[in-house]
């Protein structure tokens, strides 16, 4: 509002357009701009209009769209723990953190509470029992992440963090920023203004948490580590509590509770046990669980047992007890279920699924899911999802060096070079369902995997994402551990699905790809490595090293002869002289890749250059050509079947049409185009449809329909967090309004577009922002500032190299008369 701060109306205006976006705390700080500026220059406060338009954001009102409405309220909190006992002096302590006043949105600091322990006291369960206990205090929403801060070899990065609190919110991998910095302002965005409550489990250091701490209240964050993580309590102002382990009257009720009725006939028995266990309540879980299973042992003989077992380790340290437990429980389960927990120690996932468990351990899914069934029982695994297990951080160390010590190397190598078939047979016919023009063909033989069914594309994509943080591991291990085939593989099998917004785990699949492919002296698997670090970091916007990675993919694959490679690393390298607006070198890049893709006769290969090609001229302002490439794109793109390739191109040559007052054959392809994006589930491309039909409305003469368009579009991109479409379409509304006679109303939209535009860096967009803020204030007769919005509109496309410039020289001129 700096060029026009008094005007209430249009600030009342803004506001409320900025809050249909989604964007309440910048509508707040919007009304404290004007407030301010009032107060200084006029001596006054806010109009009634401006209030109202305060209180209706203040009270959620005021005409906020679907698009609010669709956005996601997270709920990951994992299931409450069963049997929770004790601890009331540390819930009540947690309690007493949220008592008093509710604190105001964006203002009030994080509440930050740090719960600290030795491995195995029960931190994690007391967390979560008390998330549970006062999650309604929490109305929007709740996030919950395991930072595996203690897995020496792969705790949970930043990136990957944030990349997941995003996606929880709605935000789409493929709209999601790529450094750490961007994503951790766009996360405190969306938590900015929200109550909701932010559980971070396993933390290692004060570094690993910093950028997932929302940026002001009134969120509530809780975190739970070994360290006592002093950093967070001076700088942050943290409150931390040190968990001891449980009383021996909590450790006594424990057992008792989860033992039943045997424990009353045996009390001290019961106190023997607890103390053999220390009082941790790992050790009682897993202690409990095997008295359980043997109603037939008195439980006398179970704490005599365990006691001889705990006197093996070091005397006094309460870690002897939970290791006691462990073997204890161990040697009463049968030999082929300790075998597989042992073997579970070694897979470097985050967690496994039963088929994976299945090729790890050998033999058939039942069996193996039998044995899962036992250990989960002795509390030795536990669920993290359906199918899926995980293990405690010291569970998994005790397996893995029970398998060292147990299982020879051999047998070891065998076991995971099992486990890896099975996660690059499976990626490549998830592959193969969702890409079948561009997946690599079969490595590895299906049998050697166990079978996954993958009946359609959505299943095979619900096992990617499922998996991949499985499959980024495995390729780590496999790249340093003696398995560099199966990294080069992987890299090449995944780097079609990893382009869709997975930039960092694509970045680090790939750089492993190159390194194993350099480690056995695999030119072929280097340059395609090579092709694809180069595409992550296109992706990422770094056309430097883009470029170089671009050049050295080139330059292998013409050594080994992959003419098809050699074209698809000319594009790479077109698109990098791209983003540096180098339209010449880009042309001549792509279309030396063209003819490449000609003479081998690869459709898809045609389509993708072609779709290029259109989109530089379109960056040019030839449009003509540009349709002429879209079209060629099309019929190469049915050729081959690839719908979604289809859906974009039709997209693209609607708002090519457009461009060239054919607005009512543009409709036709828009409203395919819709109707392919609807069917295929893809939000991006029905949202993409629908705005660019608002603007051929608009160009018709429709404004009204013009407008619902833009509102659907607008309540998609806000649901799924995607703010340069929401830029295009706070600019459509604004076309719409002052086509409808309506230019105050333009005025707010095209402002929240700016806004939202330059949160994006898109240069387009701000200028078609500017140019509609200069139209529709013209309108009003406010002729100084049209002109200062025309110049800045005309500095933006003079930078674009964009035909719009000439039009608003025309416009400024006519002005300066």
């Amino acid at each position: 509002m700096a060029e026009h701060p008094l005007v209430e109306p249009i600030a009342a205006a803004l506001m409320r357009a900025l809050y249909a976006a989604g964007r309440g705390a910048e509508a707040l700080d919007c009304f404290a701009a004007v407030r301010r500026r009032l107060a200084d220059e006029l001596g006054t406060d806010p109009g009634p209009q401006l209030q109202a338009a305060h209180r209706a954001v203040l009270r959620g009102e005021g005409g906020r769209p679907a698009a609010t409405a669709g956005l996601r309220t997270p709920a990951q909190l994992p299931a409450d723990v069963a049997g929770f006992t004790g601890r009331e002096c540390e819930l009540r302590r947690l309690d007493r953190l949220l008592t008093g006043d509710t604190p105001t949105a964006g203002q009030a600091p994080v509440l930050i509470s740090v719960v600290s322990g030795m491995a195995g006291v029960g931190k994690t369960a007391l967390a979560v029992h008390w998330a549970h206990r006062v999650r309604d205090l929490f109305p929007d929403g709740q996030l919950y992440l395991d930072l595996r801060g203690y897995d020496p070899d792969h705790p949970v990065g930043a990136a990957d963090a944030l990349a997941r609190f995003l996606e929880a919110f709605g935000v789409p991998r493929s709209n999601l920023p790529s450094g750490v910095d961007d994503r951790a302002a766009r996360y405190r965005t969306e938590v900015a203004g929200r109550r909701m409550l932010i559980l971070l489990d396993n933390a290692s250091t004060v570094d690993q948490l910093r950028p997932l701490l929302p940026g002001t209240g009134p969120s509530a964050v809780l975190v739970t580590s070994r360290d006592s993580l002093a950093g967070l309590v001076a700088v942050y102002g943290a409150h931390r509590m040190d968990l001891d382990v449980l009383s021996p009257a909590e450790a006594f009720t424990l057992l008792r509770r989860q033992i039943g009725a045997r424990a009353d006939a045996e009390p001290d028995a019961v106190t023997a046990l607890s103390l053999r266990c220390a009082h941790l309540p790992l050790a009682l879980r897993v202690a409990a669980e095997l008295a359980v299973s043997q109603p037939w042992t008195p439980l006398a003989d179970l704490a005599d047992e365990q006691q001889r077992l705990a006197m093996l380790d070091a005397g006094g340290d309460p870690r002897a007890a939970v290791t006691a437990a462990f073997s204890w429980s161990l040697k009463h389960l049968p030999p082929d279920t300790g075998r597989a927990f042992e073997l579970f120690g070694l897979q470097p996932g985050p967690d496994i699924d039963g088929h994976a468990a299945a090729a790890l351990v050998g033999g058939g899914l039942e069996p193996v899911r039998q044995a899962l069934t036992r250990l989960i029982r002795a509390h030795l695994i536990h669920f993290t999802g359906r199918d899926r297990y995980g293990m405690h951080d010291l569970l998994r160390a005790y397996a893995g060096n029970l398998a060292t010590e147990r299982i020879s190397a051999a047998e070891r190598k065998t076991a995971l070079a099992r486990l890896f078939d099975h996660y690059v047979a499976v990626a490549e016919a998830a592959a193969h369902l969702l890409y079948p023009a561009e997946a690599p063909k079969p490595s590895v033989d299906a049998a050697n995997a166990t079978t996954v069914e993958l009946a359609d594309p959505e299943a095979a994509r619900q096992w990617l994402d499922t998996e991949r943080g499985c499959l980024v591991a495995v390729a780590a291990h496999t790249a340093t551990h003696g398995w560099p085939g199966h990294t080069v593989r992987l890299s090449a099998t995944l780097a079609r699905y990893l382009d869709g917004g997975h930039r960092a785990e694509a970045l680090a699949v790939h750089a492993h790809g190159y390194h194993a492919a350099q480690q056995i002296g695999d030119d072929a698997g280097l340059a395609h490595a090579a092709r694809l670090l180069g595409d992550a970091h296109m992706g990422m916007r770094q056309p430097d090293r883009a470029a170089d990675y671009h050049r050295r993919a080139l330059t292998l694959f013409r050594r080994v002869g992959d003419a098809a490679g050699e074209a698809s690393a000319l594009n790479g390298l077109g698109r990098d002289e791209q983003l540096r607006g180098r339209f010449g070198p880009a042309i001549e890049y792509h279309r030396r890749a063209m003819a490449l893709f000609v003479r081998l006769g690869d459709h898809a290969g045609q389509a993708r250059t072609n779709n290029k090609l259109g989109a530089i001229a379109v960056r040019r302002g030839r449009f003509q050509a540009a349709a002429t490439y879209f079209a060629q794109a099309l019929a190469s793109y049915r050729l081959t079947g690839d719908e979604t390739g289809e859906a974009i191109i039709l997209n693209n040559l609607g708002l090519v049409l457009q461009r060239l007052d054919r607005c009512e054959a543009a409709a036709v392809h828009l409203d395919e185009a819709l109707s392919l994006g609807r069917r295929l589930g893809n939000v991006h491309l029905e949202a993409g449809a629908l705005d660019n039909l608002g603007t051929v409305h608009t160009r018709l003469g429709r404004p009204q329909l013009a407008a619902q368009c833009h509102r659907r579009a607008l309540a998609i991109y806000a649901a799924i967090g995607e703010r340069d479409g929401q830029a295009w379409a706070l600019n459509g509304l604004g076309e719409a309004a002052r086509s409808a006679g309506r230019p105050v109303e333009a005025v707010a939209q095209h402002r929240a577009a700016l806004t939202m535009a330059g949160d994006t860096g898109s240069a387009d967009q701000r200028a078609r922002a500017h140019t509609g803020l200069g139209h529709a204030l013209r309108t009003l007769g406010n002729l100084t500032e049209a002109s200062r919005h025309y110049e800045h509109a005309l500095v933006l496309y003079a930078k674009l190299d964009a035909p719009q410039a000439e039009q608003i020289r025309a416009t400024l001129a006519e002005l300066a008369q």
